[in-house]
């Protein structure tokens, strides 16, 4: 194999999972916007109360699966 022929290919790889990870860390910062502010309601204190805690836990299992089910319908849509 050519040289450059390798590092272009090691470099697609490497772009490729880069923004594997921004979009990672994008979903992470707007499923915490969002499920911070149906969840969390007034100045929280050290801990979360137990209703805050199953919100938070129910409303990232939530975001996560509807993320799912779009990526998908955007995969069938290509």
């Amino acid at each position: 194999m050519d040289p450059s022929q390798y590092q272009s290919n090691e470099l697609a790889q490497f772009i490729a999972q880069e923004k594997e990870r921004a979009m990672v860390n994008e979903m992470v910062g707007k499923l915490t916007n969002v499920c911070w502010d149906k969840c969390i309601t007034g100045t929280p204190g050290s801990k979360f109360s137990s209703s805050e805690s199953s919100c938070l836990s129910n409303c990232a299992r939530r975001y996560m699966d509807m993320s799912v089910i779009i990526m998908k319908r955007f995969q069938n849509m290509q």
